[in-house]
């Protein structure tokens, strides 16, 4: 903990991070949001799956996109455009009543215009610390996202179930500005400048250390969203322990990155990490008693932030700081892929088998992401014995004199 102590005496760091965490608060609040005021509203699941559906595939289109464009406009300028447009899709959806497909296009516009904070905050850590701590403020920055994810939902669902679902709409809109706000107005987000990529919009993906990050993305968040599901269909749809086991998982991810943020990445790391997440979903499928299960999840979930700060890591040291943005939003968006997959191959198989089902297609995908790990452990860069920092776009020319 001496060297987070450090790392949060760096000048600016502790204000980005509690600035970007309040700015990415919403992300989740608005899923769970939406679900609870759409199904109010219609009276149907079916039809509140739809609008989030529409959400995330505006979500998912737009993270390279959005992310990208941070380098040709400049963050503040497409962080203040996102974020105004992404607010106001949400709050029409919250006061407006109107057809299902009208619900589904504002759905599809909030996703599209979700402001890029993940890709523009992991893009200007490398220019506020030295390159020996770049590694420990990723393992940093991924722990502490553990807190949207304890805390995020359980706030929306107490304002949603006791005051409303239009107050909950409307809470997500007022802290998605707050932040949003004071994430832009952060003198680190206009001082740093993303020199616009001279390459095509995806060539970054030719890079084996990006495209092996998007897909273990992929599948880390997968096997995340399945044990949710688990979880959920276990204890009757949400009941004290569901919550209660969900952030046992959370704070095992916070405890496993805190712990081993300070561990140097070599191409073998990506590997253990999964190896942990893996043993502990394998466990889960033993039985499905509450302290078995949160004691299982304790063991995966310490796998999980190490797991993506190495992905942090190996793709800001493997591409040119004019990509790092972009490279990001894929990962993001191969992690919102994941997700949709793991919960719907979970809730395929607890219909058929029942809730044991959704922990078996957990178990599945942290296999998969130890087995592309280790078998395509030489695309994983080593980065025990240099820094994380991207590689600089100008390069020393020669000169014959």
């Amino acid at each position: 903990m001496a060297g987070y102590r450090v790392l949060l005496r760096t000048p600016g760091v502790g204000r980005i991070i509690a600035a970007q965490l309040t700015a990415r608060f919403p992300n989740g609040m608005t899923s769970l949001a939406v679900l609870l005021h759409i199904e109010h509203v219609t009276g149907s699941y079916g039809a509140a799956g739809l609008v989030l559906a529409a959400t995330s595939i505006g979500q998912a289109i737009a993270g390279p996109v959005t992310s990208r464009w941070m380098g040709i406009w400049g963050m503040r300028r497409v962080l203040t455009v996102t974020l105004l447009v992404c607010a106001a899709a949400i709050a029409t959806l919250a006061l407006i009543e109107m057809p299902l497909p009208l619900y589904m296009a504002l759905g599809l516009v909030a996703g599209l215009s979700t402001p890029p904070i993940q890709s523009a905050v992991r893009t200007i850590y490398p220019k506020m610390v030295p390159s020996t701590q770049l590694t420990p403020l990723y393992s940093l920055d991924a722990s502490l996202q553990e807190i949207i994810w304890v805390l995020a939902p359980v706030v929306i669902t107490l304002v949603a179930t006791q005051v409303g679902t239009v107050p909950g709409l409307l809470l997500v809109v007022l802290i998605l500005l707050g932040g949003g706000a004071w994430f832009i107005l952060s003198p680190e987000v206009g001082r740093v400048r993303i020199p616009r990529s001279r390459r095509a919009l995806g060539r970054v993906l030719a890079k084996p250390p990006v495209i092996l990050a998007t897909a273990t993305g992929f599948l880390l968040i997968g096997a995340c969203a399945a044990v949710e599901a688990g979880v959920v269909a276990t204890f009757d749809h949400g009941g004290l322990e569901a919550g209660l086991i969900l952030a046992v998982f959370a704070v095992g991810s916070l405890a496993g990155g805190l712990s081993f943020g300070h561990i140097p990445i070599g191409p073998w790391a990506m590997a253990r990490r999964f190896a942990i997440v893996a043993l502990g979903l394998s466990l889960t499928i033993v039985s499905l008693n509450a302290w078995w299960l949160g004691a299982t999840l304790l063991v995966a979930g310490a796998g999980i932030a190490p797991a993506l700060a190495v992905m942090f890591a190996m793709t800001s040291a493997s591409v040119r700081f004019s990509e790092t943005a972009e490279a990001y939003g894929w990962i993001g968006t191969g992690q919102l892929i994941g997700a949709a997959a793991g919960s719907a191959v979970a809730g395929f198989l607890v219909d058929g088998v029942g809730p044991t089902g959704a922990y078996i297609a957990a178990a599945g995908f942290a296999v998969a992401g130890f087995i592309v790990s280790a078998v395509f452990v030489r695309g994983f860069p080593d980065l025990r014995h240099r820094d994380a920092s991207p590689i600089p776009d100008t390069e020393p020319v020669e000169t014959i004199t």
